[in-house]
């Protein structure tokens, strides 16, 4: 079980990253294309959101 979140949130915290790094190399190109910079603004905080919740769960089950 422990193993399998800290798969889970290893996953999740590469999605973050590359939702991060596919914003600012979007916002470096010029390109400024409010909607899309939104979307993945959207996306970076849900799979934050979703890092934090597995990371928790994780500390959770080492306790026992």
């Amino acid at each position: 079980m422990i193993t399998f979140l800290t798969i889970l949130l290893g996953l999740a915290m590469l999605g973050t990253l590359g939702v991060l790094l596919a914003g600012v190399l979007g916002m470096a190109g010029g390109r400024g294309n409010s909607r899309r910079s939104n979307l993945l603004m959207r996306w970076r905080i849900g799979l934050q959101f979703l890092a934090l919740v597995i990371f928790g769960i994780l500390l959770l089950a080492m306790r026992h």
